[in-house]
């Protein structure tokens, strides 16, 4: 990566950004990563901003325009009448040290159209160019961790590991596979994934097709792989599925995979219960079925009573973004909204079987109610740090008040 210098500048006139502001490097020296990247410093900095916020900022300043202004996180549609609430981690690193007041939602919450998942406040200057950057820490975050909990819903209680980092840049595996987690996978197939998200996977077709047959291969595989790693088998490189999940299970399966292309899959159903009937039928009734390579939700419907774990690619890793917008709910204290929006700060309370009512900041809560809108950062000291396994708990208790909501 190429050296860039920064100075930094401490500006106290109150129409300058009360941040320490990094002069913005040179054209010719941008701060982009080896591969087609931007570098943290970048994005930290507030470099990587669409630029009419940048023209934005300069106007303000020439015309001695700073305001107090609060701005609230909300998603209007939301395809499936609810999402999870993701990416704020991220948010707060990046928000770290600026003088502002952030109030979320905790990560792992299931929230509705309309409701504010996040809320800033402080002179507009000091975040106005964090715009884009809070936008998508946020909206593609909480679409993979919605994709995956809507996922999990459908299963029928199967297990449903991502397997879709490949499907994304690398740059972004630990972000991929952490929403994936906190939405509800089983666990994950990237070594980039946080230290507490369980790793799985199998084999590659190209480690079957190092050794003379899929009985050799699987032979290695159970001889020399770690005794803890699952002995599950890919069975389906050469020959018929049956006849390699057979061999695999011969050769000490627990599991058989079947990753069989979509062009060659014929009915996919007729061979999963060919399979399943030969495994049973020569006493292997206790190896598993897995099934990946372009699984859908469809899939997971049409075969969750046969399969007894999916291993879920791009309709995770490629989920479409939580569509969030960003506006001003108030001006110096006064409430103030542009058309179609809610003006004033507000506050989500949550009521039994996981409904939700949204009120007025300040507004006595229903009896019973739990507010969902907390204090993250104040004066720009970080107050609490999301937790991983709290926020995946949280989404696991509230799966199944969504039931009938997933379609």
């Amino acid at each position: 990566m190429r050296d860039v210098s920064f100075s930094v500048l401490s500006i106290p006139d109150p129409l300058q950004p009360s941040r320490k502001v990094y002069q913005p490097p040179p054209p010719d020296l941008l701060c982009m990563g080896r591969f087609a990247t931007v570098d943290d410093d970048t994005v930290r900095s507030g470099e990587c901003t669409d630029i009419y916020f940048v023209r934005t900022e300069e106007v303000l300043r020439r015309s001695e325009r700073n305001p107090v202004v609060a701005m609230e996180v909300t998603a209007s549609d939301l395809p499936l009448g609810w999402a999870v609430f993701c990416g704020l981690d991220d948010v707060l690193s990046l928000l770290e040290g600026i003088p502002l007041t952030v109030d979320a939602m905790d990560e792992g919450t299931i929230f509705f159209p309309g409701e504010p998942v996040l809320r800033i406040e402080g002179h507009y200057l000091d975040y106005a160019r964090f715009e884009t950057a809070v936008l998508g820490l946020l909206c593609h975050a909480s679409g993979i961790a919605t994709a995956a909990a809507s996922i999990r819903c459908i299963s029928g209680g199967k297990k449903i590991y991502s397997f879709g980092s490949r499907r994304q840049h690398p740059a972004i595996a630990t972000m991929v596979e952490r929403a994936a987690w906190i939405g509800g996978a089983d666990g994950v197939s990237n070594t980039a994934a946080p230290p507490e998200v369980p790793l799985v996977g199998t084999m590659p077709h190209s480690f079957v097709m190092c050794y003379p047959s899929p009985e050799e291969a699987f032979a290695a595989f159970d001889k020399y792989a770690g005794p803890d790693i699952p002995r599950i088998f890919l069975c389906d490189t050469f020959c018929d599925e049956k006849r390699e999940s057979l061999a695999g299970a011969r050769s000490g399966a627990q599991g058989v995979r079947l990753d069989t292309p979509r062009s060659r899959r014929g009915n996919m159903r007729a061979i999963l219960e060919e399979v399943r009937w030969e495994l049973d039928t020569a006493g292997y009734r206790d190896v598993q079925i897995v099934l990946s390579g372009g699984v859908t939700r469809a899939d997971i419907i049409a075969y969750r009573d046969i399969v007894d774990t999916f291993g879920v690619g791009g309709a995770i890793a490629n989920a479409p973004v939580v569509d969030f917008a960003m506006d001003i709910v108030s001006i110096e204290g006064i409430s103030c909204a542009k058309r179609g929006k809610k003006s004033g700060t507000k506050q989500v309370w949550e009521l039994q079987e996981g409904r939700h009512i949204l009120l007025p900041s300040g507004q006595p809560g229903p009896e019973k109610g739990i507010p969902l809108i907390s204090g993250y950062i104040s004066d720009g000291m970080i107050q609490k740090r999301p937790s991983l396994s709290e926020a995946r708990g949280r989404l696991l208790r509230s799966l199944s008040q969504l039931e009938g909501r997933s379609g």
